[in-house]
C-alpha cells in the first residue's frame, strides 16, 4: 500500500512534533532525516521527510522543499503537508512564502491554507493574530530570536511579505461554525483571487474541524496542530490500518544523555531545573572560538558522572547577543552546532542509546552526525515530542528531539522517567 500523507517539514524537532501528531491520530508514521535514498518501510502511512530548511536561503529551501516533494510523490502519497513552527519562524524573505508557492506550482494547485495553531503548546490564532500563551507573537519573546526574531503577529502581513499571491482570513466566528462553512470560506477566498488564507484556531476542537475541511486540498501549510484531524479522513475512507498499536517502539538499553543548544526560556528553565541536582557541563562557545578541546572535555567529564548527562551551550538572550557581537551570529551558531552533534556521536560510541536534544539546529545537528537515516515514531512524553527510534542504523538508537520552545520545566527528567528500560553509565 502506498503512503496516504506525506509531509515537508523545515526542521528536525518540527518534523518529529508533526510525526508525534499522526502517530497519535493512528497513523503509522516514519520521519526521514532529509530526503530518503532508501525504500519506505512498507507499514508506514505517513512519511515525514525533515529538512534543515528554515533559515537557509529562501532559493535553497524551495530547491530542497521540491525535491522532497518529487519523493513523496513517487511514494504515492494521495495529500501533502509542508510544516513549519508553531511561532511562525520566518525573516521578510521567507522561507514559509517561497516554499508554499513553489508547492502549490509544482502541484498545479490554486489554493492552500496556513495554519500554525498548536493550542496544546499554547499557540493561537484569532482575528489573524498568533498568540503564545497570553501575549501576541511579537511580545512572546520571538522578538528576539537570534535567527528569526518575529516582530509582528499579525500572521497575514508577515506572509504577504513573502509571497507575491494574495493573502486572506478565515476567521474565528467561521470556524466554529464547523467544516462546511470553513469549506465554503475555501472557495470564496478563490473566488476573490486569494491562494492563501491564514485559519484562526483557538482550541484543538478547532484544529480537528478545519482539518476535515481540507480533505480535499491537495496541499495543506502549517504547524503539527492542523495535522489533528488529517488522519480521520483517511480513517473515514477505510485506510487506516494501525490505529492501536501506531506509537509501538523497539526497546532499547543503554546509557542516557541530554544535549541542548537551544537558547529558548522553555529550554533555558529546562537547563536550570536539570542542574539543581543533576549532572551538567556547559559549552562556551568563546572557548570553541579559541581552539580549546572542549569535545574532549566534556565526553572525559560524561564519562566521569554517576548517571545521565546534561551538556548545554543554552544561555539566556543577553549572553547570546554577547556572543554573537563578538563571533558573528553564523559563527556563533555554527561552531555550537558543531561541538554539540560531535560531542552527541562521542557519547553514542562510548555507549548513550537514550539522546533528549533540545533545539531545532542542533537536532538537524546531531542526527546527521550520527548518521541516522530515518526513525520510527512512538509515544509522546510532551505536546509536540515524542520518543523516536532509529530506523537501519548500524546503532540503534532512541531520540527525543525537542523544538526549543516546548516542554515543561522538568522535561528533560520527565522524558528520561517515561523510557522504560533502566539507565546505565556511560562506559569510561
Amino acid at each position: 500500500m502506498s503512503v496516504l500523507l506525506g509531509c515537508i517539514a523545515d526542521d528536525s524537532t518540527g518534523a518529529s512534533d508533526l510525526a508525534n501528531t499522526l502517530v497519535r491520530g493512528g497513523m503509522r508514521t516514519v520521519m526521514t532525516i532529509g530526503i530518503p535514498e532508501f525504500a519506505v518501510p512498507s507499514d508506514a502511512e505517513a512519511v515525514v521527510i525533515a529538512l534543515k530548511s528554515r533559515t537557509i536561503p529562501a532559493a535553497d529551501a524551495v530547491a530542497q522543499s521540491l525535491d522532497a516533494l518529487k519523493t513523496l510523490r513517487k511514494a504515492g502519497a494521495r495529500q501533502f503537508l509542508f510544516k513549519y513552527c508553531s511561532t511562525f519562524d520566518s525573516t521578510e524573505a521567507g522561507n514559509i512564502g517561497p516554499v508554499a508557492d513553489a508547492l502549490l506550482t509544482a502541484l498545479d494547485e490554486d489554493f492552500t491554507i496556513a495554519c500554525p495553531a498548536f493550542p496544546e503548546a499554547g499557540r493561537t490564532i484569532f482575528r489573524g493574530h498568533l498568540f503564545v500563551g497570553d501575549a501576541l507573537l511579537s511580545e512572546s519573546g520571538m522578538e528576539k530570536h537570534p535567527l528569526t526574531p518575529m516582530t509582528d503577529a499579525n500572521l497575514l502581513r508577515v506572509l504577504q511579505r513573502q509571497t507575491a499571491r494574495r493573502v486572506g482570513l478565515v476567521r474565528y466566528d467561521t470556524v466554529r461554525r464547523g467544516a462546511d462553512a470553513v469549506q465554503a470560506a475555501f472557495a470564496q477566498q478563490r473566488h476573490d483571487g486569494r491562494a492563501m488564507a491564514i485559519v484562526d484556531a483557538i482550541s484543538d476542537e478547532d484544529l480537528l474541524t478545519i482539518g476535515v475541511a481540507c480533505r480535499d486540498l491537495k496541499l495543506i501549510t502549517g504547524g503539527s496542530g492542523v495535522a489533528l484531524g488529517l488522519p480521520e479522513n483517511f480513517r473515514d475512507q477505510g485506510l487506516l490500518r494501525f490505529a492501536i498499536n501506531a506509537a509501538d517502539l523497539p526497546s532499547v538499553s543503554g546509557g542516557a544523555a541530554i544535549v541542548s543548544g537551544s537558547c529558548s526560556r522553555a529550554t533555558n528553565a529546562q537547563v536550570e531545573d536539570w542542574r539543581r541536582d543533576g549532572d551538567a557541563f556547559r559549552v562556551d562557545p568563546l572557548r570553541l572560538a579559541e581552539g580549546a578541546d572542549v569535545t574532549g572535555e566534556a565526553i572525559a567529564w560524561a564519562k566521569r558522572a554517576k548517571g545521565p548527562v546534561l551538556i548545554y551551550a543554552t544561555a539566556e538572550p543577553e549572553a547570546v547577543a554577547a556572543v554573537q557581537a563578538k563571533l558573528g551570529v553564523q559563527r556563533a551558531g555554527d561552531l555550537v552546532e558543531d561541538a554539540l552533534a560531535r560531542i552527541s556521536r562521542e557519547l553514542v560510541r562510548a555507549g548513550v542509546r537514550k539522546l533528549v536534544v533540545a533545539g531545532g539546529e542542533t537536532s538537524g545537528a546531531v542526527v546527521r552526525a550520527l548518521g541516522i537515516r530515518a526513525l520510527r515514531i512512538g509515544p509522546q512524553i510532551d505536546p509536540g515530542v515524542p520518543w523516536t527510534v532509529s530506523v537501519g542504523s548500524d546503532i540503534e538508537v532512541a531520540l527525543a528531539l525537542k523544538s526549543g520552545n516546548f516542554g515543561t520545566p522538568d522535561f528533560f527528567r520527565k522524558a528520561l522517567r517515561q523510557w522504560p528500560e533502566p539507565e546505565t553509565r556511560v562506559r569510561a
